[in-house]
C-alpha cells in the first residue's frame, strides 16, 4: 500500500453550492470553503476521506452516457513522504505529470485519470 485516500474532489462551477447539495444528498457538513474550493465530511467516516469540490473556469458538465464530455473527478491520496510516494507510484506504472507544489502532487493512473499524492497536513 502506497497512501491511504484521502479526498474526493469532483470539478464543479459552484463549490460551496455543490457542497451543499451532497450535505442535503449523504449528511455530514460543510467544513472547509472559499471562492474556488469547497470540504464536506460525510457522517459515516472518521472525517476522512472528505468529498471536496473544484471550481473550474468554463466547466461543461459530463455527458451522460456519452464520451463527449467525460466524468471529472480525481483521488486524493495521503503519503507520509511524496519523494517515497512518487517513486512507488512510477513503479507501478503510474505517470508523475510535472504539477504541483510542495504539499502536493499530480500523476495519472495508466487509463489517464489524474489523481495527487498529497502531504499529511495538506
Amino acid at each position: 500500500m502506497i497512501g491511504t485516500l484521502d479526498v474526493v474532489v469532483l470539478d464543479c462551477p459552484d463549490p460551496r453550492a455543490l457542497a451543499r447539495f451532497y450535505v442535503e444528498l449523504l449528511g455530514g457538513e460543510i467544513v472547509a470553503f472559499d471562492e474556488d474550493w469547497a470540504e464536506i465530511a460525510l457522517p459515516f467516516t472518521d472525517l476522512r476521506p472528505i468529498l471536496a469540490f473544484q471550481q473550474v473556469a468554463d466547466y461543461r458538465a459530463p455527458e451522460w452516457p456519452g464520451q463527449d464530455v467525460p466524468q471529472q473527478s480525481h483521488l486524493d491520496v495521503k503519503v507520509d513522504d511524496l519523494d517515497a510516494g512518487q517513486t512507488a507510484v512510477l513503479a507501478i506504472s503510474g505517470t508523475a505529470m510535472g504539477s504541483g507544489t510542495e504539499t502536493f502532487r499530480v500523476y495519472l493512473d495508466p487509463a489517464g485519470h489524474p489523481f495527487c499524492l498529497i502531504r499529511p497536513n495538506d
